[in-house]
C-alpha cells in the first residue's frame, strides 16, 4: 500500500512507478532529508503535538536508519517513489506505529524544499572553497612569474606587451566575483520552508522558528505557498555556476592555445594531461578541453531549469521533480572542474624564453610610439596615422619597428627622434602602464597584494 494509496482502487501500473519515481536520484538528499525529520521531531515534541516517548524512539530510529544508508544495509525500491516515503517506511517498519506521526504538520512539498535547502547551502560552501583554492594557485603562479613579459592579446592577435602575472590575475579576479555570487546566494538558500505544509500552512501550532534556529537558518519564508514553489536559489546556484564554468572554460581555451606548439608559452605536468592511442608523441591539454566542454552541461542545466520553471502556475508541481537531477549534475562537474583546475595550474610550467621570442620583434609597441607623439603636442587620430605608416613601411620592408633608423622616424615626424627608440622595447612597454590596474610592474604587485588581502578573508 502507498503511504498516499488510501483513496485509491488500483495499484500504481508499473510503468508509472517508474516513470514517476525520484529515488534512483533523490537518494542522495538522505542526510538532509533525516536531519529536517529529527529538528522536525523536536519540534513537534516541543509543542505537545506528538508525545516525548513517540519523539524518542523516531529520533532514534532515524539515527539508525542514517547509519545503515551509510552503510549501504538499506534496500531502495521504485514502489516508494522518494527519499522521503523510504525513510518514512523504514521508520515504520523499525519503531511501528510511533513512526507514523513523524508526518504530521508537514507535505512532502515543504520537506523536499527543505532538503533543497540544506543541499544547496552546504554545497555553496563546498564550492566557495574550492573557488579558493583555485585562486590561490593562480596567484602562487602569478607570483612565482612575476617579471615574465608576454604579448597581450585583442582578436587573438598580438597587441601590446604585458606581464604573464597580470594576464593570470584577471582569472583571479574572475574568481573572486563568482565567490562573491555565490556568498550572496547563500541568503537566498539560507530560508527555512518547513511548515509551509503542501501549500496553504498547517492547523497544527507547529514552531517554526525552532526548526529554523536548530538548522542554522537566517529567516523563514513569509508566504507558505512561495516557500514550496520556490526555486530561485536553485536557479541562481545554477547560474553562478554557469558564470564561473564561462570563466574556466576561457582560462582553459587560454591554456589550451599556450600549450600549443604554435604558442609554446607553457608546459602542462603529465600529470595533467593524456596520450593518443596512434600518434605516440601526443601530450593533450584533455583537462582544459574537458573543462571548455562540460561547461556547454552546466549552462544547458540553467536552461532546463529555467523552461521548467517558467510555464508552472502556483503552487507546487510535479514538473519540479525535475530540479534535482541537473542540479546534482552542475554540483558535481563544478566541484570536479574546479578541483582539477587548481592542480593543473599549480604544476604548470611557464615558458618565459618563449613568451619574450613572441612578444619582442613584433608591432606591439606601437601605441607606445603614438602616445609619445600626443604627449609632444600631436592629436591623438593624427598619431595613429604616423605610426600605422611606420609599420606599414616595416611591414613591407620586412624590418622590426625598434630597426628603423632616426631618419626615417624624422621623415615620419619632425616629432619623432632618437629617444623615441627608447620606448620600443617590451620593458619599456610595460613599465610605462602605471595606472591602476595597469601591467606596470608597480601596479602589477598592488594587484597581487589585494589578490591576498582577499584570499586571506
Amino acid at each position: 500500500m502507498k503511504l498516499w494509496g488510501g483513496r485509491f482502487s488500483k495499484d500504481t501500473d508499473a510503468l508509472v512507478e517508474k516513470f514517476t519515481a525520484s529515488i534512483p536520484f533523490d537518494r542522495r538528499l538522505a542526510d538532509e532529508d533525516i536531519l529536517g525529520s529529527m529538528a522536525h521531531c523536536r519540534m513537534l515534541a516541543a509543542c505537545g503535538i506528538i508525545g516525548a516517548e513517540d519523539a524518542a524512539a523516531i529520533l532514534k530510529g532515524l539515527e539508525e536508519i542514517k547509519e545503515e544508508i551509510g552503510r549501504g544495509e538499506l534496500e531502495f525500491s521504485l514502489a516508494l517513489e522518494d527519499i522521503h516515503m523510504h525513510v518514512e517506511k523504514w521508520l515504520t517498519e523499525k519503531i511501528g506505529a510511533a513512526g507514523g506521526r513523524l508526518h504530521t504538520a508537514r507535505s512532502r512539498n515543504d520537506q523536499v524544499a527543505l532538503d533543497l535547502h540544506l543541499f544547496v547551502r552546504r554545497e555553496i560552501r563546498e564550492v566557495e572553497l574550492l573557488i579558493k583554492n583555485l585562486q590561490e594557485a593562480i596567484l602562487n603562479v602569478a607570483e612565482a612569474n612575476f617579471d615574465v613579459i608576454m604579448p597581450g592579446y585583442t582578436h587573438l592577435q598580438r597587441a601590446q606587451p604585458i606581464l604573464f602575472a597580470h594576464h593570470l590575475l584577471a582569472y583571479f579576479w574572475m574568481l573572486e566575483r563568482d565567490l562573491a555570487r555565490f556568498r550572496d546566494a547563500y541568503k537566498r538558500a539560507d530560508l527555512m520552508p518547513l511548515g509551509a505544509g503542501a501549500l496553504a500552512g498547517t492547523t497544527f501550532p507547529v514552531n517554526r522558528e525552532m526548526v529554523a534556529e536548530e538548522l542554522g537558518f537566517a529567516s523563514l519564508y513569509e508566504n507558505s505557498i512561495d516557500a514550496v514553489s520556490d526555486r530561485d536559489f536553485v536557479a541562481e546556484f545554477h547560474f553562478n555556476s554557469s558564470l564561473l564554468m564561462t570563466h574556466l572554460s576561457r582560462l582553459s581555451e587560454d591554456i589550451i592555445l599556450w600549450s600549443s606548439a604554435e604558442f609554446g608559452f607553457v608546459t602542462l605536468d603529465d600529470a595533467f594531461t593524456t596520450g593518443s592511442s596512434i600518434m605516440p608523441q601526443k601530450k593533450n591539454p584533455d583537462v582544459a578541453e574537458l573543462v571548455r566542454g562540460k561547461s556547454g552541461r552546466v549552462l544547458g542545466n540553467l536552461v532546463a531549469l529555467l523552461t521548467m520553471l517558467k510555464g508552472l502556475p502556483l503552487a507546487y508541481n510535479r514538473d519540479m521533480q525535475e530540479d534535482k537531477e541537473g542540479l546534482f549534475d552542475t554540483v558535481d562537474t563544478v566541484k570536479m572542474c574546479l578541483a582539477v583546475y587548481a592542480g593543473m595550474i599549480g604544476t604548470m610550467k611557464v615558458n618565459s624564453d618563449r613568451m619574450y621570442v613572441a612578444v619582442d620583434g613584433d608591432f606591439a609597441s606601437a601605441t607606445d610610439l603614438a602616445d609619445h607623439l600626443v604627449r609632444k603636442g600631436m592629436p591623438f587620430r593624427e598619431a595613429h596615422a604616423v605610426v600605422g605608416r611606420l609599420v606599414a613601411k616595416c611591414v613591407q620592408e620586412k624590418k622590426r619597428l625598434d630597426s628603423l633608423t632616426v631618419q626615417e622616424l624624422a621623415d615620419a615626424s619632425p616629432l619623432l627622434g632618437e629617444e623615441s627608440l627608447k620606448l620600443l622595447s617590451p620593458q619599456s612597454c610595460v613599465a610605462a602602464r602605471q595606472s591602476r590596474g595597469g601591467t606596470a610592474r608597480e601596479a602589477v604587485a598592488g594587484q597581487v597584494a589585494a589578490a591576498r588581502v582577499a584570499l586571506a578573508k
